[in-house]
């Protein structure tokens, strides 16, 4: 892939689990050559999760790796971001473009720490990456071109799918599909759960459970219809599904799940104002 006419020079600050990702797929794919990238840890000693293999430049100097870029991944912890884009600044002008996966912080915030001028764009992955069944959603800065979002794009299309969004839904978007993992993994745990109450080998009826909701995802995705009329299909009059689905009714989950998305996004609103994370 390549920037401004040369081959991609990237950075990644802070190559923990999802910079890992992030750096595995972009050189699986093609877009970056490993010898380009340079990934920064807060201590060198300290293991990167993903990617760990992979034959790049790795080091605990911020500013130094963001000099020899023309793309910065900014990958931190909310709390220590403004110190980072503090100690990169100097290296930093409208010829580079600064992506920032960092939950929280809006664009406005991390112009002001880097001046007028620099190229930002926001992203939110979230880590079904890892197997390129991704969705990320950006969205660009004040300075920020239509050839930089293309670049994102590209990037971010090796983990997945990506959508360009306007700034104000990144918090909502945060809380439903940053987080959302999670709340599907509870649900399909739950579902095995019941295959081994009615009889099932629990490795059989994780199986069933996963591959179930990987094929009812592909269908809400693939068709275009929506999630209520796909229901309807499987729901036939006076059969077994509806009897599971006022199971589901009279335990609130439809409510519950949704409670779970609001209170994400509004804890991803929080994230910067306090010393833990998600």
């Amino acid at each position: 892939m390549a920037y401004a006419g040369n081959p991609l020079r990237l950075a990644v600050l802070g190559a923990g689990k999802m910079g890992g990702i992030l750096i595995e797929a972009f050189v699986k794919q093609g877009l970056v050559s490993p010898q380009n990238v340079r990934a920064t840890v807060q201590h060198t000693g300290q293991r990167r999760d993903g990617g760990a293999k992979l034959a790049v430049l790795l080091g605990s100097d911020n500013r130094a790796a963001a000099q020899g870029s023309d793309v910065i991944f900014l990958c931190v912890k909310p709390q220590v971001a403004g110190q980072v884009l503090d100690e990169i600044k100097p290296e930093m002008d409208e010829r580079k473009l600064l992506v920032s996966i960092v939950a929280s912080v809006p664009t406005e915030y991390i112009e002001r720490h880097l001046g007028p001028g620099i190229p930002v764009i926001r992203a939110m992955p979230n880590t079904p990456s890892m197997v390129g069944a991704g969705i990320t959603a950006i969205c660009k800065g004040k300075f920020t071109a239509q050839n930089h979002v293309d670049t994102a794009q590209k990037l971010f299309d090796a983990v997945g799918k990506t959508i360009v969004v306007d700034e104000k839904y990144m918090d909502a978007i945060t809380g439903l599909s940053a987080s959302g993992p999670a709340f599907i993994y509870i649900i399909l745990e739950s579902l095995a759960e019941g295959g081994v109450k009615v009889g099932l080998p629990r490795d059989m009826a994780t199986l069933l459970a996963a591959q179930t909701a990987l094929g009812a995802a592909k269908m809400v995705v693939e068709t275009g219809h929506h999630p209520a009329l796909l229901k309807d299909t499987v729901t036939t009059p006076a059969g077994c599904t509806i009897d599971g689905i006022l199971e589901l009714e009279e335990g609130g989950l439809r409510v519950t799940l949704i409670k779970a998305v609001v209170k994400a996004a509004q804890r991803a609103k929080e994230l910067m104002l306090t010393d833990d994370g998600a």
